[in-house]
């Protein structure tokens, strides 16, 4: 049986923490659960917090930038927080831009962003 990322629910917001490795199985699953919650709930973010993360590799910068993708298509944007500087060197130098991923350095900060696009969207904060 593989470990499973929790999705919690921050009010319009969802908040998936990756506190464990981030193998094949574990990523599907993950997506998966994402994609339902974001339909359940009508969330309008994602945050997604790699603060655990201390190594990355391109299967993970594909995942970041697939997961975001798939948040997209459903109305939900998506920030990345949490990334510690060699992660994002090992981005870099693996030619993963992350393109269509917003970062933030920390959870409130991510949460700030994705609030300011909402009351930008619709015009009520």
């Amino acid at each position: 049986m593989s470990d499973r990322v929790p999705v919690l629910k921050i009010g319009q917001v969802l908040l998936v923490s990756i506190q464990v490795d981030l193998e094949d199985q574990v990523v599907l699953d993950l997506q998966d659960d994402l994609a339902e919650r974001i339909v359940a709930t009508g969330a309008n973010g994602v945050v997604i917090d790699i603060t655990a993360l201390e190594i990355v590799d391109s299967f993970v910068g594909r995942m970041l930038a697939n997961t975001a993708a798939i948040s997209r298509m459903l109305d939900a944007e998506t920030v990345v927080v949490g990334m510690r500087p060699a992660v994002a060197i090992t981005l870099v130098e693996l030619g993963l831009s992350l393109g269509g991923v917003r970062t933030a350095l920390t959870l409130e900060k991510g949460l700030a962003l994705l609030e300011r696009d909402r009351t930008a969207r619709t015009g009520r904060p």
